[in-house]
Parts: C-alpha cells; structure tokens; sequence
C-alpha cells in the first residue's frame, strides 16, 4: 500500500510531520505555564479560562478555522498586523497550517500537563523551601522532575492531534500541494479522484502507523509516571 505513494503523497506526508513538530515546539511552553497556573493557582476566572482553552475540543473545528481566518487572514486585525510589522504570513501558507494544528492540539496538552502537576505532592516542594532552596531552585530541582513525563504525554499527544488536524486547517489554509497539503486533507483530495484507492489506502496506513506510535509512547509515559509517583 505504502509502494502505491507518490511524490505528492510523501510531500504531504513530511510536511505534515513538519507542521506537527513545529506545532507542539511552539505550544509546549505556553500549554505547560496554562496547565501550571490551572493545578496550582486560585483566581477569579479560573473557569473562564479552562472554558477558552477546552474550547477547540466542543467548537466544529471548521468554525476554529474561520476565527482564525478572520483573526490571522491577511486582512484580520493580528494577521495584518503581524504581516506590515513583521512580514508573517500565516493565511494559506504552511505555518498557518501550523498555527491551527498548534490551537487544535492546546487542549489535549494541557490536560495531560495539567494532571502531572496535580499529581506531585505539595509536601515534596514545601520541604525543600524550608531547607532554604528558592522557588526557582524547587521548580528546577523538584516538581519539573517529577512533571517530565506528563509533559512528554501531552507533547506526544498534541503531536498526534496535530498529525491528524483536518477541519481548522482546510478552512483556515486550503490545501495547496506542496504547500499546505498534509495528509488529512491530501487523503480528502484524492478521495475525490476516481482509481485512487491504493494512494489513500498508503496515506492512510503511514497516517494509522504515526498516531498508534504516539498513542503507545505516550500510554508508556503516563504508566511511568504512575508508577513513580505510586511507589513514593
């Protein structure tokens, strides 16, 4: 099935490889600060802000993909904004395609970053302030130790959603071979050519290959990290 891929077809593939990576580089950060401040901070909005960053998980994605299109298009208030300042585009090109895979996969890496930090004990951190270690030495030395691996379970998963983002990104890029095609809508394209079948059964076999792999890495991550905490 994969021998029945062409050249388009491994095009997409890697970009689609490449808007994944780019994606979760770019939201890991501000997902593992959202998931701290949500399992360790009491303020008013709390809530508020859990909706809006669980939103993409209930809205059609395809209505994501039309706010970004209004927001980051080349005419949107940002998307112009950031093209005369900076010369970033983002509207049917591939790092837009990145910028709503990254959106897309937000949630489901705050989730699992989220429970990592619910899951070390307060005691752990209060004990190393009272020998005297700084709140950066026991963010440094303690509770990110033990919230790596929640963290590497929602890389991996945000890695897989982004993978797999389909709605947000056709609305929001288009699919354009070579350049915003990945392989969600490269499969929706050829399913639309008669005697096709054999290049979407290769898509959707490498498509089935990656997400199980990340699937299962991220499983073995979260029983590591069960079984650590549990054997404290």
């Amino acid at each position: 099935m994969i021998n029945a891929l062409g050249p388009q077809e491994w095009t997409a593939i890697w970009l689609s490889l490449r808007v994944a990576l780019v994606a979760t580089v770019a939201a890991l950060p501000v997902a593992i600060w959202v998931a701290y401040v949500l399992a360790r901070k009491s303020f008013p909005g709390r809530q508020l802000l859990n909706g809006v960053v669980h939103l993409p998980l209930v809205l059609p994605p395809v209505v994501t993909g039309y706010l970004l299109l209004v927001v980051f298009g080349q005419e949107g208030p940002l998307g112009g904004f950031l093209k005369d300042v900076f010369g970033i585009s983002f509207a049917f090109r591939w790092t837009g395609a990145a910028l709503a895979a990254a959106i897309m996969a937000f949630p489901l890496m705050v989730r699992a970053i989220r429970l990592g930090f619910e899951a070390v004990d307060p005691g752990l951190e209060d004990a190393a302030a009272t020998l005297g270690a700084s709140r950066w030495r026991i963010w440094r030395t303690v509770t990110l130790p033990l919230v790596v691996p929640g963290i590497l379970a929602g890389a991996i998963l945000g890695f897989a959603k982004a993978l797999g983002e389909f709605g947000a990104t056709i609305t929001f890029v288009a699919a354009i071979p070579g350049q915003t095609q990945t392989i969600p809508t490269a499969i929706y394209g050829l399913l639309q050519v008669p005697g096709s079948e054999p290049a979407v059964l290769g898509l959707v076999t490498v498509s089935v290959i990656l997400a199980m792999g990340a699937l299962l890495v991220s499983e073995w991550l979260a029983r590591r990290m069960a079984k650590r905490l549990g054997g404290k």
